[in-house]
């Protein structure tokens, strides 16, 4: 055998390895969503014709004696509601700080999200996700105290561009929204234009391989087209604009607490728009397709490097700063 086509079989060897480890990764994440499915079972509710489902967490020590905030977490494209539970880690936060949070669950695994793609279920068939929003929203209101001045969303990919989505169509309810690794969708953003503010934490990988810093097409790697957002700069400038934040920027850079995850993360702010409301970019630096300190749920060479200089607490924090007139 020549040494030409011996490297190229161990190169053909190699991929092989890859495409299968990759079968074998998708493969451990579908069962470990069931399990995780059986461990949270769903609650329905009905929107329109469709039957939707969701889960939500309440401390068992809520104040009874005021209204508490609520804050909704969208899983990614492909994903389940169980499973953003354990990436987001939201649960004890909110038993701390004292405030519900519910995981709405996709048709088909997906959010329809302003993009124009036929790769989804939601986007084929135009799910009315807006209506879930509101159908779930004013169902919880009714159940629990809601504070309706204390209302937020953050999600990741997909979850992360509904996001962006929902805030600029239901921008009278939501206060303040966290897309991490998911901008704002093509053609959409020729239509965002928010009636109220909407305070806004923009956390995007500059190394991201599935949802570019820079915008364009969302990559799936199988080829199928899934449609597109904006860069993450022109994102900023929508949610500047949109809120009449000052043009004027305070930067500063998050300290590195784990120098081995290959990360740093640069802040920027823009503060003064309407109603105190605020645009935060967090550009963590060397930070891939993943939420920050969450699980590496797919190797580097997939999705990138997972940050470890702040967590959903960052989330969190930027939300409560953040009211209601």
């Amino acid at each position: 055998m020549t040494a030409r086509r011996f490297f190229f079989c161990i190169s053909l060897g190699t991929i092989g390895s890859i495409v299968f480890a990759i079968l074998c990764l998708s493969g451990l994440r579908a069962l470990a969503q069931a399990r995780l499915a059986a461990a949270y079972p769903l609650e329905q509710l009905q929107v329109g014709k469709l039957q939707r489902e969701y889960l939500v967490h309440f401390p068992s020590d809520l104040p009874k004696d005021q209204p508490v905030p609520l804050v909704f977490v969208y899983h990614g494209g492909s994903g389940v509601a169980s499973g953003v539970i354990k990436l987001a880690q939201f649960n004890p936060i909110a038993d701390r700080e004292k405030f519900i949070v519910v995981y709405p669950e996709g048709i088909g695994k997906g959010w329809n999200d302003g993009r124009i793609t036929q790769v989804t279920q939601a986007h084929r068939e135009k799910v009315d996700d807006l209506a879930f929003f509101d159908t779930l929203l004013a169902h919880l209101s009714g159940q629990y105290r809601i504070d309706a001045k204390r209302v937020f969303a953050t999600g990741i990919s997909n979850g992360g561009i509904f996001s962006n989505y929902l805030a600029a169509n239901r921008s009278e309810k939501i206060t303040a929204i966290a897309p991490i690794v998911g901008g704002i969708a093509e053609p959409f953003d020729k239509q965002f234009a928010p009636d109220y503010p909407v305070s806004v934490l923009i956390i995007q990988g500059s190394e991201d391989r599935l949802v570019p810093y820079a915008g364009g097409k969302i990559a799936g790697g199988d080829g199928k087209d899934r449609g597109s957002v904006i860069a993450t700069d022109e994102t900023v400038k929508h949610c500047v604009r949109s809120n009449a934040c000052r043009p004027d920027s305070e930067k500063h850079e998050l300290p590195d607490k784990d120098p081995k995850d290959g990360c740093r993360t640069d802040a920027t702010l823009w503060k003064g728009g309407r109603d105190e409301s605020e645009v935060w970019l967090y550009r963590v630096d060397g930070g891939g397709h993943t939420w920050p300190s969450g699980p590496q749920y797919l190797p580097q060479f997939a999705i990138g490097k997972v940050t470890r200089d702040f967590d959903s607490n960052a989330v969190w924090d930027f939300f409560k700063e953040h009211l209601k007139p």
